[in-house]
């Protein structure tokens, strides 16, 4: 559908109203992550440490399985959640969904906001946080594959908006990280700005979603579909009125020869669905089992040997792991909304998502540390940040072009759903990559 067919997107207000939903849907939680060292803390054995000031004696229980609890909290939430967002999509009106899950983030941060001045003994402040972690992915789940299925009814560009919002939110949590290392940000207060920022973020999101209809842009392609179908129907009644006015004797046969368009009541297939988008669905789940079964299990672990005894060896992580990845990732969906190459139906684009697989060998054999097996064969800082880039790029670009691709290969009525199930297997893709890292790690 060209320009000429329907209302223009005016100033592009529709595409920046999917790219701060976009940032909302993660700026949130790449927060909630960036605070890790305050939870960390909190997490001290009280009669051994006092805030951020503990003694280079061994962490506690919690503390050493921290990441590993928040991992699992985060991903098996976001993977079934997703999934049943899938089916759920058809039965519970979007406005719901969306606003809903906007509403339900918004307030478990308000809520570990004002946790940052209540004292609690270390295992109910660990239990609160997990169960914390587990509301925020279940929702940012629903409200994820809600946003790909609704830009889905859409023209193809406006899955970049998104993914290139979600990129922007890891630059600025990266961004935060670096700041409180260069202003030493030691006391709890200072991370209430972390939680109010995301809250900020997340009210930002609800007032422009509640714009999102207004638009006459989006609203001509969100009941374009609907809309057809009654024209079809009137146009139908009106041509077998005027043949029983004027062929009496049973020509109005020729008319059932008409293959009807879709009738929007009619609920779609997730089944069927799949089946035209299989390629693009299992691209993007390996796009992100690559990027996550690397990054940042294996990449947060490289050393630097340029920075050994200087300010760089604390910078060297936060930039070139954290920041790189999340500027260029960010670059390469941003890219997409400039040119989409190769084309959907080109076998070029699971070719090179498949060789995003070769990153995983080089990122094993940079620095990494401790080691036992595997030798170090791109030792200096310059190949880490070589690969890191290409990496990052490739990993924002490959994910956003099957993402925009996927609800494009269905019918109209079908994008909805089609968009939800891209959204799932990119959950899955996550926690794939996850499962993987662990056995990564192990090798080397």
């Amino acid at each position: 559908m060209t320009a000429r067919d329907g209302p223009q997107d005016r100033y592009k207000a529709v595409w920046l109203i999917f790219f701060i939903l976009g940032l909302g849907t993660l700026l949130p939680w790449n927060f909630f992550m960036t605070a890790r060292e305050y939870f960390i803390s909190r997490l001290a054995d009280p009669e051994m440490s006092h805030f951020l000031n503990q003694t280079s004696g061994p962490p506690s229980y919690l503390q050493s399985m921290f990441d590993n609890f928040m991992t699992l909290c985060a991903m098996v939430p976001l993977l079934i959640f997703t999934c049943l967002n899938s089916f759920i999509h058809q039965r519970i009106p979007q406005q719901i969904r969306i606003l809903g899950s906007l509403v339900a983030i918004g307030l478990v941060f308000l809520v570990t906001a004002i946790m940052v001045k209540v004292a609690m003994e270390p295992l109910p402040f660990f239990v609160f946080t997990m169960i914390s972690i587990v509301f925020i992915n279940s929702f940012g789940a629903i409200l994820q594959s809600s946003l790909f299925g609704l830009a889905g009814l859409l023209p193809a560009s406006y899955t970049a908006p998104i993914m290139s919002g979600q990129g922007l939110a890891g630059t600025f949590a990266a961004l935060a990280m670096i700041f409180s290392i260069a202003i030493g940000a030691q006391q709890p207060e200072s991370f209430i700005g972390y939680f109010t920022t995301a809250c900020v973020a997340i009210v930002l999101a609800i007032f422009s979603y509640i714009l999102l209809p207004r638009m006459d842009f989006f609203r001509y392609y969100s009941m374009k579909d609907k809309t057809e179908y009654r024209v079809y129907n009137a146009e139908l009644e009106t041509k077998r009125d005027l043949i029983k006015k004027d062929e009496p004797n049973g020509m109005e046969q020729n008319n059932s020869k008409i293959i009807p368009i879709h009738n929007p009541d009619e609920k779609p297939s997730v089944i069927a669905i799949f089946k035209k988008l299989w390629v693009m669905a299992l691209s993007v789940c390996l796009v992100f089992t690559v990027t996550i079964g690397v990054f940042p299990s294996i990449t947060a672990k490289v050393s630097t040997v340029l920075g050994k005894g200087n300010k760089w060896g604390l910078y060297f992580i936060p930039v070139s792991c954290f920041l790189l990845f999340n500027v260029f990732d960010w670059t390469g969906r941003s890219l997409t909304a400039l040119f989409t190459w190769p084309g959907k139906d080109s076998c070029l684009l699971p070719v090179m998502v498949a060789l995003r697989v070769i990153f995983i060998p080089l990122f094993m054999l940079c620095n990494v540390q401790p080691r036992d097996y595997l030798p170090v064969v791109f030792s200096h800082d310059a190949w880490y940040i070589i690969f890191m880039i290409f990496f990052s790029i490739s990993n924002g670009y490959l994910a956003s072009l099957c993402m925009c691709f996927g609800p494009k290969k269905v019918l109209a009525h079908e994008a909805e759903t089609a968009g939800a199930v891209m959204a799932f297997f990119l959950s899955l893709g996550l926690a794939l990559g996850a499962a993987v890292s662990f056995l990564f790690r192990i090798l080397i």
